[in-house]
């Protein structure tokens, strides 16, 4: 075995001031150069890079050594910190190199299959199956300890105001029509299966139940869903519940808690209070419930202006009861030719739209896709409705209300990108609030929108005696950042007849409700403090701090696209004697 060399710097820490100091590093070897009698050798570790000079004055068992060192060998130096004679601006370390006296090497590697560097542009599943050599560069490093600091701050933060951080269950009863639960064969109880969580929900407001108080918790989640860039069947909440507390309790403490985040991980002072809107000026003004307010490009409300109108769309629309809304592009009409325009049109027909109206105001007047049908008189209207300026450009959706929010509030987040708005250094949080109890589904079923033990608005429940069941509100808020949702959470109901009014509401039988929630209904016969809790997206609100566009840049051992681990070529089957063993039995396999 090698000798052990006792550290006493991280590679990126020497600085000038280190200047005549006997040091010990170990690492990396992330390049070498050997120029005969003088070879140079950077080593790195998670903290950086330092040079390291073998010369003459080193034992020719040394520079022996340090000739025979290639990338990626693990090695141990003892040296003298002294200042280069030709610094290097893009290291920390650039001014100094630690010139060795001794050597020691740990291991030796072979040619590794990714470059260890951050521009390497290499295929992702690559980095995924190599992850082990991928964590060596410095932006996955820098990344899991931004991501360490979160937590930190999380869990400093909510301990100093009496939160007690608690472990539920990763092992759970599954519920019928659980489609997306990862399920888990008993061994002991053959024939029985666990499932894994998709939130902690109903065992923290068992902690209430308990007098906990306030709940904490870093909690692992499961969800076998289709995967996008901000989404894993595998995902990480920082997850809370607290008791006798209302909305604004619970919004208090968590703008204390972002605010003090802010300022530790990125050294930013933000102002608080967040600003409020209701789920229903979000999507007037924004076509999203996660509005992104780093730029304009509000929706105005057109139908007024339009109702007339000899165009087909534009009448169908109206007769029907749709709606129809606009958004002006400041300087936009420049910016996208026909060719962009239509681009743009077919990227909508994914959020339902079938078309979109265009209108261009010019010096000389207008340009439109539906000129034949509105003089310039008519145009000028909407123009002014939309404060449109010369060189911008107006877009129209009509439609039902949800294809028009959709395709709307995608559009001006994707323009907005594409003119470089979206600046990565600002951070916008605002909170949304008020969100609808109920709403429907593609088959015209009511559901809940967040979840049945979401409290409604106490003054509002007149309205479902009155059949108004999507007019009712919910005790619901999320916490939204840039355009996307960083955390969400709600009132809950605490009291039994009111949770069998919503049940009832939801069409869910006495038995169903047994099946899928008998044990929270009976915890709540004991008595069950009013509580309300949130819920915060760990990776994805690390992606966004970082400015990062796949939470797969903030995990460790990511799965890929296909729910995938490349490192250990997880999913994998399993052999006859182990689904012998849990009575299990597979109907068809497909290679």
């Amino acid at each position: 075995m090698s000798e052990l060399f006792k550290r006493t710097h991280m590679c990126g820490e020497l600085r000038l001031e280190d200047e005549g100091q006997q040091v010990v590093l170990n690492g990396w070897v992330a390049k070498q150069r050997s120029l005969g009698a003088l070879v140079f050798v950077d080593l790195r570790d998670k903290t950086g890079i330092t040079q390291i000079t073998f010369d003459e004055n080193c034992s020719p068992e040394v520079l022996d050594k340090a000739r025979s060192l290639r990338s990626e060998y693990v090695i141990g130096v003892k040296g003298t910190v002294r200042e280069r004679s030709s610094r290097n601006p893009n290291l920390d370390t650039g001014d100094i190199e630690v010139f060795a006296e001794d050597l020691v090497i740990y291991s030796e590697a072979d040619t590794p299959p990714i470059y260890i560097k951050d521009d390497d542009n290499v295929d992702e599943n690559l980095r995924l199956k190599y992850r082990y050599l991928d964590l060596r560069k410095h932006k996955m490093q820098r990344n899991l300890t931004f991501r360490h600091k979160v937590t930190k701050c999380a869990r400093d933060y909510f301990d100093e105001n009496g939160f007690t951080e608690v472990e539920t269950p990763d092992l759970i009863k599954p519920t019928p029509e659980g489609a997306r639960d990862y399920l888990v064969p008993s061994r002991v109880n053959p024939g029985s299966f666990y499932a894994l969580p998709q939130s902690p929900q109903m065992f923290k407001q068992l902690l209430m139940v308990g007098g906990t108080d306030r709940y904490f918790q870093i909690a692992k989640c499961f969800r076998d869903e289709d995967l996008r860039a901000d989404r894993q069947p595998e995902f990480t909440q920082i997850d809370l519940e607290m008791s006798f507390v209302d909305t604004d309790d619970v919004i208090q403490i968590q703008e204390g808690f972002l605010k003090k985040l802010m300022k530790e991980v990125k050294g930013m002072d933000i102002e608080t209070p967040f600003p409020r809107i209701t789920y229903k000026e979000a999507m007037e003004r924004f076509g999203s419930d996660k509005p992104d307010t780093r730029f304009g490009f509000e929706l105005k409300d057109i139908k007024d202006l339009v109702a007339g109108s000899e165009f087909p769309v534009f009448q169908k629309v109206v007769e029907e009861g749709g709606d129809i809304r606009a958004i002006c592009i400041t300087g936009g009409s420049s910016v996208y030719s026909r060719k962009k325009v239509d681009k743009l049109t077919e990227e909508c027909k994914h959020y339902g739209a079938k078309g979109l109206v265009w209108i261009r105001k010019e010096e000389d007047g207008f340009k439109s896709s539906v000129s034949k049908f509105f003089d310039d008189e008519k145009l000028a209207e909407i123009a002014d409705r939309m404060k449109a300026q010369n060189g911008d450009i107006i877009f129209i959706a009509s439609d039902r209300p949800k294809v028009v929010f959709a395709t709307l509030g995608f559009l001006r987040r994707r323009i907005a990108g594409q003119m470089g708005l979206l600046d990565d250094n600002v951070f916008n949080f605002l909170w949304v609030v008020d969100f609808p109890m109920f709403e429907e589904d593609d088959e015209g079923n009511i559901k809940a929108m967040h979840h049945p033990f979401t409290q409604p608005k106490l003054d509002q429940l007149h309205k479902l005696d009155e059949g108004d069941i999507l007019g009712l509100d919910a005790d619901a808020y999320d916490i939204v950042l840039n355009g996307v949702e960083l955390g969400g959470g709600s009132i809950r109901i605490h009291d039994r007849k009111l949770q069998k009014k919503m049940f009832d509401t939801l069409g869910l039988s006495d038995q169903e409700c047994e099946e899928k929630f008998g044990f929270l209904i009976e915890a709540f016969k004991y008595g069950a403090p009013p509580h309300a809790g949130l819920a915060y997206g760990l990776d994805r609100m690390v992606m966004l701090l970082l400015g990062e566009s796949s939470i797969r840049e903030v995990i460790a051992f990511p799965k890929n696209q296909n729910a995938q681990c490349l490192v250990c070529e997880a999913p994998g089957k399993a052999d006859g004697a182990q689904l012998n063993e849990l009575g299990l039995q597979l109907s068809k396999v497909d290679d």
